[in-house]
């Protein structure tokens, strides 16, 4: 109960500042995450990605361009960067692997 009370209670003030950043948030019942998309100025998704109860990055993450174009494609596990991240720049894939937030190319 404590655990639900607190996942809404999360919810409520992550809510009151969406008024400055365009996002929409989501619990994920299956997951028990928070799954969020944050939008560009332009109405264009900028990230998606889920968080934990307690607000930490987990799982994918990818990052979009003004004009929808995949930038990044990133792994959190509890908020800690791992696995293989994926950069797209200027229309050139580029690949860095990750262990308890460290970068290894």
């Amino acid at each position: 109960m404590k655990k639900l009370l607190f996942v809404f209670a999360f919810l409520i003030t992550v809510v009151s500042f969406a008024q400055e950043q365009k996002r929409d948030l989501k619990l994920n019942k299956d997951t028990n995450l928070i799954d969020v998309v944050y939008y560009h100025d332009n109405g264009v998704v900028s990230q998606t990605g889920s968080y934990t109860a307690d607000g930490k990055l987990q799982g994918v993450w990818l990052r979009y361009d003004t004009e929808g174009k995949k930038t990044v494609s990133a792994n959190y596990d509890n908020g800690k960067k791992v696995g293989k991240w994926i950069y797209w720049i200027d229309g050139i894939k580029k690949e860095v692997n990750y262990e308890n937030n460290v970068a290894s190319l």
